[in-house]
């Protein structure tokens, strides 16, 4: 049952699988991951050892997004399943000791959704949505800009206005200045938590809402400045969002949906910070008891991977988040997966399986709930996908300068000798990468010494470390290119080190520190960490 599962604050310290159901199993030979996939591979999850699972949209869409853009916020896309599916996932991952999250996706909906139809023709809903005339040379109403490329504005030959759509034109933002709009999000929300989910990963929480007046964002002049949002090199990052995103009135909806999850006892909610300076604005969202209990953003998915980068933006965590519980990952659905991109740098090129230890050993000894994207126990690689086999719209519209986010989203490979490697019994929406094969969970399972035995080793580590889940971080000095920083509490003081390069390091720890040699790490090697190395020490 959902009350037998812990404490209040369950997710301090947590270890959260994502699962992107299309690309997880798929039990109706469609080709398209289900929900009835995800409930019969529950067994892999939990053998993690993780604490929760997180489920990417499985609402009616028509697709154009993947799901992202949504139609019916309160039932299951035919394709991926029913509700009863879903109620007998949630209740066989509660019976496994896993909680369930689901993504919630508030900003916008399909244009396909009924109420966007309403809108569009000025019926009961027409308010429902960012409308507005035409600047007097007939084009858009101010300068702002789709995250996934041109204007985010299109204009509706019914309604003969404008409308905001901040990432494809089928993606209509919804107008959450209209009171009825952000009361009926929250009764969605509410209905999901009382359908037994355990939290709500909230897309894109800074677009929620836009400034009324819709003035135009201003020139980012500063190459200084934080950049993110849109693809690498669009226009998208030559302005400053400050119009567009983060307006001062989204934080009292952030009050309403504290207090619709503090009636929920146990609920989390998790925030995706993007467009914005994602570390500023995800502490501002998660500043006292009374915003999100944890955001993430996108500067650590795509961090630079060197010691000093990481330490930097570790070090700005810290100075802004103080308080704040931080949620972190390094790579998901969103964006390319890290092991390639790190091991794409030349100082951490070469054993791409000892590259992944390391790089689960680090996130999974940091301060905060950390988030693992499926396949990443597998150390998988980004798929490289041809332009024909693309379905994202928004690397098919950056060809070949930004491929898109389908190279992270390939099937889950499950059997190596298996059509597919397992996934589909038909061909599936995006091909199986076979590079993948030999990383395949059955090929893993037969080897002691494999990335997946090594991430349920370190994730049964942290969860057996009370210091790694809930204790202090402090940094440690330590020579370049190694990263050094202790994990503690009232009980246990724990020296972390992990060595960002591909060449040997000579260290050894100050006096006082014993090697925790039942702990998971790479051996010493005569006062020596080996490339890729990383160790756990306890103050003797």
């Amino acid at each position: 049952m959902k009350d037998d599962l812990g404490q209040n604050q369950w997710w301090r310290g947590a270890v959260i699988y994502e699962v992107y159901v299309r690309s997880f199993q798929d039990t109706r030979a469609d080709g398209v991951g289900d929900l009835e996939g995800v409930r019969r591979r529950l067994d892999h999850v939990a053998g993690l050892g993780v604490d929760a699972l997180w489920l990417s949209p499985f609402y009616p869409s028509p697709g154009e997004d993947f799901g992202y853009d949504i139609s019916d916020f309160r039932s299951v896309d035919p394709q991926l399943g029913t509700l009863d599916d879903l109620r007998t996932l949630i209740d066989e991952a509660h019976e496994a000791g896993l909680r369930v999250l689901i993504d919630m996706v508030m900003a916008h909906t399909s244009d396909q959704h009924p109420w966007f139809q309403d809108s569009r023709n000025r019926g009961d809903k027409a308010d429902w949505y960012v409308w507005a005339d035409p600047a007097p040379d007939g084009t858009p109403p101010n300068n702002w800009l789709s995250a996934f490329g041109g204007p985010a504005w299109s204009w509706d030959h019914r309604r003969k206005q404008y409308y905001l759509h901040d990432f494809l034109a089928s993606q209509p933002s919804l107008n959450w200045n209209n009171p009825d709009v952000a009361a009926e999000m929250l009764d969605i929300c509410r209905g999901w938590l009382e359908f037994g989910v355990d939290g709500l990963r909230l897309d894109a929480i800074a677009a929620l809402l836009n400034d009324p007046e819709l003035r135009d964002n201003p020139v980012r002049n500063d190459p200084s400045e934080v950049n993110e949002g849109g693809a690498p090199d669009s226009p998208f990052r030559m302005q400053r969002h400050t119009y567009d995103r983060d307006p001062p009135q989204l934080i009292a909806h952030l009050h309403r949906l504290r207090d619709l999850a503090d009636r929920h006892p146990e609920t989390f909610l998790m925030g995706e910070v993007s467009d914005v300076d994602s570390v500023a604005v995800g502490a501002k969202y998660t500043r006292g008891d009374d915003r999100l209990h944890s955001c993430y953003t996108f500067q650590l998915l795509n961090a630079e991977p060197t010691a000093e980068g990481l330490r930097a933006l570790f070090d700005r965590f810290e100075a802004e988040m103080q308080d704040s519980w931080p949620t972190l990952m390094l790579t998901n659905h969103d964006v390319p997966r890290a092991i390639s991109r790190w091991a794409a740098r030349d100082h951490l090129s070469g054993d791409r399986r000892r590259l992944s230890r390391l790089m689960l050993a680090l996130i999974l000894s940091l301060r905060g709930t950390v988030c693992l994207y499926q396949g990443q126990e597998l150390g998988l690689t980004e798929a490289d996908l041809s332009y024909e086999d693309l379905q994202d719209p928004f690397g098919r519209a950056y060809w070949p300068d930004y491929r898109g986010r389908d190279g992270a989203r390939t099937p889950m490979p499950w059997e190596e000798l298996e059509k597919n490697l397992g996934f589909s019994s038909a061909a599936p929406w995006l091909p199986p990468d076979p590079d993948h094969a030999p990383m395949a969970v059955d090929r893993q399972e037969e080897r002691a010494n494999s990335p997946l035995s090594w991430a349920r080793a370190l994730i049964d580590w942290r969860r057996e470390t009370e210091a790694l889940r809930t204790g202090a971080l402090t940094w440690c000095e330590a020579p370049f290119p190694l990263l050094a920083f202790r994990r503690h509490d009232a009980e246990d003081d724990l020296l972390c080190v992990f060595n960002i390069s591909n060449r040997a390091v000579d260290w050894q720890p100050e006096p006082g520190w014993q090697v925790l040699s039942d702990a998971p790490g790479t051996p010493d090697d005569g006062g020596r960490v080996p490339p890729f190395g990383f160790g756990y020490f306890r103050r003797a």
